[in-house]
């Protein structure tokens, strides 16, 4: 309940996240049928760089600030992009997109966006933004009682973005036990999990937990922004993305490298890994 990601707004976990997650609904509109868009932890939408919360940390300029600096960006990156650039008209970098605003803006009308925010600030926030638009319902509730309740949506395909903001020990057996009620309710949407990464021990624990899972084709796309295995600090960030679309991996096999190359010190690096195969 105390987190509040204005701080981190525009870091480098949050443009590997939203450049995924941009990249992703780009190839759910590859077919006509409308798809629905959870986001499990929604913050509030949108945020503000001169905000006092983010001056104060400064995040931003590791993260979006050297992306909108870099040349030749991947084609990869040009949905996320043009978020950012629809958000700061005149050119600047005052705001940044949230995951509710990247769906809200690459969605089409006949998608729909259910947004779960426990935070009652933040969610009155979220709901004022998003009031005016028919397509995006906003839930004051914990973002794992909402895939239990909200799941399976009426649309037969969509997203489901679980990002918690990892305040609690036991988040990662929190969101696996998320995940599997989730994909008894929906078995055939595609889900999208965000981790934080400290020590890789931790990670590949957690990859190793779903691979047990029997889940069907399950992807993993991670950064390191630093080398190193310090547990005290954030060395990068990865997604653990089930069902994803068809040749989702070869795009984000391009996309991952670049990020971390741009985002990370000298020895960045990045991993896309199958936990578990598509079967043939």
């Amino acid at each position: 309940m105390n987190y509040r990601h204005a701080y981190h707004a525009g870091n480098f976990a949050d443009v590997h996240k939203h450049a995924a997650l941009a990249l992703i609904l780009e190839h759910l509109k590859r077919k006509d049928a409308p798809f629905a868009y959870m986001d499990s932890h929604a913050g509030i939408g949108a945020y503000d760089l001169a905000s006092v919360q983010a001056e104060k940390t400064g995040e931003w300029q590791g993260g979006i600030a050297k992306v909108m600096a870099a040349a030749n960006p991947p084609e990869e990156l040009a949905p996320f992009l043009d978020v950012v650039h629809r958000l700061n008209p005149d050119g600047g970098l005052r705001h940044y997109p949230g995951s509710p605003m990247i769906a809200d803006l690459l969605a089409r009308p006949a998608d729909r966006l259910a947004l779960c925010e426990l935070h009652p600030e933040d969610c009155a926030q979220l709901r004022a933004r998003f009031a005016a638009d028919r397509r995006v319902g906003v839930h004051h509730r914990d973002g794992y009682d909402g895939v239990k309740a909200l799941l399976p949506p009426p649309e037969r395909r969509g997203l489901v973005l679980i990002d918690p903001p990892f305040e609690v020990r036991d988040e990662f057996e929190r969101m696996r036990k998320g995940l599997v009620q989730a994909m008894k309710r929906w078995p055939t949407g595609l889900y999208a999990l965000w981790y934080p990464i400290k020590a890789r021990a931790a990670i590949d624990r957690f990859h190793a937990d779903l691979a047990m899972l029997g889940l069907p084709k399950t992807l993993a796309a991670d950064i390191w922004i630093r080398g190193g295995d310090a547990p005290d600090r954030l060395n990068g960030c990865g997604l653990v993305l089930i069902n994803p679309p068809w040749k989702l991996d070869e795009a984000l096999g391009r996309l991952m490298p670049w990020l971390a190359t741009t985002l990370g010190e000298a020895d960045a690096s990045s991993r896309l890994d199958w936990i578990v195969a598509e079967k043939s």
